[in-house]
């Protein structure tokens, strides 16, 4: 990737880093991105949408869309996480950071399902197990996965960090969350009042990686360094 002015940042993002975001949802989140930025040449952001579902479920997400394509970003519709990999246009390249915000599978009984149930955390470990396994062959050698969930009861029973380790990632850090880090950022729901936010409460950003070679956590640390010595 040839990178050319000043490094800009927002949070764990910078417009140095190749960026895939999915389930974006009306793509505030991307746009707050790719304005940070001043441009979004380096990212892409995805949905399981179609265009017609988007404009039916929210208010601003194909004027959002408008924006990322004027800025360079490429935005991909009908990406199923549980396939991403050999998605046409995905499968040629790899990402410093992949990020998935607030994932939910959707409902198995509509909107009497309770979370709480245990067939319902299973349906969203499934959505989660998916992307994992799927991400974890997209990124860089020394890339990021990062998942934004919220750590209360009934979410917590979803064991994000044992997921991960299920399919090979290890858990770099888990580090608190808030939306206000993000200006423009309006979390929105997957199901039922789509446009409508939800109250996010107690939340963290988890960061994970490969493990290399099967490495153990302390290995994975040398492991790091070697790679970021290579690239310097």
């Amino acid at each position: 990737m040839e990178v050319f002015g000043f490094e800009k940042r927002i949070k764990h993002y910078t417009n140095y880093q190749r960026i895939l975001l999915v389930g974006e949802g009306d793509f505030s989140f991307a746009v707050s991105l790719a304005r940070a930025f001043g441009s979004s040449t380096e990212m892409v952001a995805t949905s399981l949408d179609t265009r017609e579902s988007l404009r039916e479920k929210y208010s601003k997400a194909m004027s959002n869309v408008m924006e990322l394509e004027n800025r360079g970003c490429r935005v991909l519709l009908e990406v199923d996480v549980h396939r991403m990999s050999q998605h046409p246009f995905l499968s040629c390249f790899r990402f410093d950071r992949i990020i998935y915000n607030f994932p939910h599978a959707g409902y198995l009984h509509g909107q009497s399902s309770s979370e709480h149930n245990q067939f319902q955390i299973w349906f969203h470990q499934d959505l989660v197990r998916g992307f994992f396994k799927n991400a974890r062959e997209m990124l860089t050698e020394i890339g990021e996965i990062h998942v934004t969930h919220k750590t209360t009861y009934p979410f917590s029973r979803w064991e994000i960090v044992k997921l991960a380790e299920e399919v090979g990632l290890y858990l770099l850090q888990e580090e608190k969350f808030s939306k206000w880090d993000y200006p423009g950022y309006e979390n929105k729901r997957g199901a039922g009042l789509c446009d409508q936010t939800f109250p996010v409460g107690e939340c963290s950003t988890f960061k994970f990686a490969k493990l290399l070679y099967h490495s153990t956590p302390s290995s994975y640390c040398i492991d790091l360094v070697r790679a970021y010595g290579q690239d310097s």
